[in-house]
Parts: structure tokens; C-alpha cells; sequence
């Protein structure tokens, strides 16, 4: 779902949420079905003396060529465009609402029928968001659900999509509920406004990531008890170990929407939760599952919700000043036009949703890099914690139909959010020559003293 009027919440959610919502495989709307790649797995702990990690990191990446890679990488690329359209569209639908005078037209509408300033701005945020997701519908349609489709990255039925469409809507409109009448509360109320609003999304952050596990997340999928068994106490094991305050593993059911794999360690300030999905369950091996996990747990044991909300907090700072900067400097040149008088005017919703999506295009690069510094280390902890390599590897590739590879260096750099396939096969082989004979000769001494 893209809708502009959103974007200062949906990010908000993204940023506050990043660790309840992470996964390995980095932020697809669906993901490929992955019995179409053949992956077979190195021998497990090579500790040969001449064992080369660069040569294993090309062994693995060469499994996925031909035709996959083709697919892979097309539909990767093909999303960047994606990327430039939403941005572009998003300015336009913006436009079109000041310059014709909607935007205007709406405010003296809500604030004829009603004379309380909250009761305003939220009648306001609603009736705009409604227009702008009605605009951006063809859009998300041919995106999330056609394009989705024609790759073979969808399990989901016209309707399904739809049902899940309209949810998130609700979500957006909740959310725009929540925010929109305290925002313009400040606004009118201090001139340092920019600093209370990023106050309060920051704020929105936190309790979006306390609530995802609990209340979100359930929406859309149905998440039941993992059955006992090897692969669950192995799990649980590792949570132990590690000081992860869970006491059960959850299964949700992602199949009825994508093949992707993934697994969460969801949850803040005690609502923490282990949950797989089906597909991890049924399309990896136990090793497999548990790299996958331990990565999820790297990120509550290296507590990187604290991290990325501070992180993302500086970046939501940054984005209100730059708001409240052009906004005034937009204002000075064509208010009149616009019939907006300043960032109090409930008719420069618009405007303010358009300048936040400026900054956050060009800040993504920097978004990008604080969200994959943390899954770079949570990686680095599953391969300490799981002793796994070679299972993170032929898990990396499971990943490929829906994200390339091995992208260029300022590829990688302006729109990843996670490493790339190559670089985490890589970080696994560097560790696997490195960490564990040694690692092995001690354990062998430790059990067997002479």
C-alpha cells in the first residue's frame, strides 16, 4: 500500500517496528516460491587447511544462474524504477490537490460542519487519505498484486489481496487518527513545532513496536503453538542461552499469502514473541530453521529496537526540520495559489506529506545503512550462536527469486536494506575458515581432556 498521506506514519511504523518485523530476507511485499531454487549444500564444516572462502562464496553464488538469476535480477532492478514511480506519482497526486484547490476545498468543507480544532484535523486526515488511496490504488494493484503475480511471488487471490488492502488502509487511517490532530496541535501552538512533531512520532514508534506482535501483526495472519519437537526445543535452547524471554515458538500461517521464508523475534518492553513461518518449516532443513532463528534472536539480544528507534529518531529530527523549512519556503512562493496560510493550515496536509517524502527519498541511502549495519550483525551473531555456516548459505539462496544477488557496490549502498545475498555467503565463509577449527579443537579438548 503506498499512500503518500501516510508516508510520516508508515515510516514511523517501519522504523519503530524494524526489529519486530525483521527478517532475513529484506522487505519484499511477498516472496518467491523457493522450490525453484536447487541448492546444494557444501561439505558442512570444511576445516581443511587450504579451504578458500572466497572460492566457496563463488561455489554457492554459482547454484543460482541461468534463467533464476535473470528472473531475480529483473525483478529486483524492475523495483528500483518502482521505487522513482511511487516517489514521482506520490508529488503528483500532491500537486493536483494544492493547484486545483481540493486541498482547500476540503478544509472549508470539514471546518464548516465542525468547530473543534482536534475534531478538524482528524475529519481532515481522513477524508484525504481516502482520496489519496483511492488515486493510488491502480498503482498498489498493479504493484503488489499483478506484478506479484506475473514473477510468481503471490499466493494470494484477487480478493485475499483486496481484504488485506483495505486492513492496511484501516491501519494507515488509525494511525493518521492517532497523529494527525496532536501534530497540528503543536503546529499551532509553539514555533518550534518541527521538535514536538518528531516528539510524537517518535513516540508512535515505541508503542508501535510494544503493539505489533499483540495487536498488528494477528490482523493478517493467524500465529498457533509450534509443535514439540527437535527443531522447537533447539529453538527454545537457543533462546535460553541467550537470555531471550520466550517460552514458547509460534507458527504463522504466511503460506496463504507468499512462499517467503522468514522468522521474527517480535516485540518490546515485554510483549517479545518467537514466531516462524510455515514456509520456513517446510522448505528448510532443521539447520536451516535455526540460522534463520538465531539471526532473529541476534537482533533482541544485540537490542537493536532501542537502536533503530533512537537511529530512525535522529532521522525523523532531521526530517521535520527539513519540513519545517520548505514548508515556509513553499508557502512564501505559491500559498496564495494554494489558499494555504501556513503549516497550521489543515489545507497544506499535502504539502506537508509531499516534503517528508522528498526528504525521505533522498535520506534513504541513509535509512538503508543504519537498517543494515544491525541485520549484518544480527548475521554475524547467528553464525556465532548456531555454529551454522553452511545452513546460513543455503539459506541466503533460498532468498534469490526475489532479491538479486550480487549487486554493484553503490547498488547495494542507495537501495538495500539488508546485505546482499553475496556479501552474507561471504561474512559465513570468512567465519566458517576463521571461527571454527579452532573453535573445534577446543570443544574436542574441553570434552576429551587427556
Amino acid at each position: 500500500m503506498r499512500w503518500l498521506f501516510v508516508v510520516i506514519f508508515a515510516l514511523a511504523m517501519q522504523a519503530g517496528a524494524a526489529h519486530a518485523q525483521s527478517t532475513m530476507l529484506g522487505a519484499p511485499p511477498s516472496a518467491a516460491p523457493v522450490h525453484k531454487v536447487q541448492s546444494v549444500m557444501l561439505p558442512v564444516l570444511d576445516t581443511t587447511p587450504d579451504f578458500d572462502a572466497a572460492r566457496a562464496t563463488n561455489a554457492w553464488l554459482a547454484q543460482v544462474g541461468g534463467a533464476a538469476r535473470a528472473r531475480s535480477d529483473a525483478y529486483t532492478e524492475g523495483g528500483y524504477w518502482l521505487l522513482l514511480l511511487d516517489f514521482l506519482y506520490g508529488l503528483a497526486v500532491a500537486g493536483v490537490l494544492l493547484w486545483s484547490g481540493v486541498a482547500a476545498a476540503l478544509r472549508d468543507y470539514v471546518q464548516q460542519h465542525t468547530h473543534n480544532a482536534w475534531v478538524q484535523a482528524l475529519f481532515y486526515g481522513a477524508a484525504y487519505g481516502g482520496i489519496v488511496t483511492a488515486a493510488a490504488f491502480p498503482l498498489s494493484l498493479y504493484q503488489d498484486f499483478m506484478r506479484e503475480h506475473d514473477y510468481g511471488l503471490s499466493n494470494m487471490t484477487f480478493m485475499a489481496w483486496a481484504g488485506e488492502y483495505l486492513i492496511q488502509f484501516a491501519l494507515a487511517l488509525v494511525a493518521a487518527a492517532i497523529l494527525v490532530p496532536p501534530l497540528y496541535w503543536a503546529i499551532r501552538r509553539t514555533k518550534h513545532w518541527w521538535l514536538w512533531g518528531a516528539a510524537i512520532v517518535i513516540a508512535f514508534q515505541i508503542v508501535a513496536a510494544v503493539i505489533y506482535p499483540v495487536w498488528i501483526a494477528p490482523l493478517t495472519n493467524h500465529y498457533t503453538p509450534l509443535a514439540d519437537g527437535a527443531v522447537k526445543q533447539k529453538i527454545l535452547s537457543l533462546a535460553r542461552a541467550h537470555d531471550v524471554p520466550a517460552d514458547n515458538v509460534y507458527v504463522m500461517d504466511a503460506s496463504r499469502q507468499s512462499s517467503r521464508i522468514s522468522a521474527n523475534v517480535a516485540g518490546f518492553l515485554g510483549t517479545t514473541r518467537i514466531a516462524l513461518t510455515d514456509n520456513l518449516l517446510a522448505q528448510t532443513t532443521p539447520d536451516e530453521t535455526l540460522a534463520v532463528t538465531g539471526h532473529e534472536m541476534g537482533h533482541y539480544v544485540m537490542d537493536h529496537t532501542t537502536r533503530l528507534l533512537l537511529m530512525m529518531g535522529l532521522v525523523i529530527l532531521a526530517g521535520f526540520a527539513f519540513v519545517w523549512w520548505g514548508f515556509g519556503e513553499a508557502v512564501a512562493h505559491w500559498g496564495a495559489r494554494w489558499r494555504v496560510s501556513g503549516p497550521g493550515d489543515l489545507a497544506g496536509l499535502p504539502l506537508l506529506a509531499a516534503l517528508f517524502s522528498i526528504f525521505f527519498f533522498i535520506a534513504a541511502p541513509v535509512t538503508n545503512a543504519i537498517i543494515r549495519s544491525a541485520e549484518a550483525q544480527a548475521d554475524i551473531f547467528a553464525l556465532d550462536a548456531t555454529r551454522k555456516p553452511d545452513a546460513f548459505a543455503s539459506a541466503m539462496l533460498k532468498l534469490s527469486p526475489y532479491r538479486k544477488l550480487d549487486p554493484g557496490g553503490l547498488e547495494e549502498i542507495l537501495f538495500y536494506d539488508h546485505p546482499a545475498g553475496r556479501a552474507r555467503i561471504a561474512m559465513a565463509m570468512r567465519w566458517k575458515k576463521e571461527h571454527v577449527r579452532d573453535t573445534d579443537i577446543r570443544d574436542s579438548v574441553a570434552l576429551n581432556p587427556r
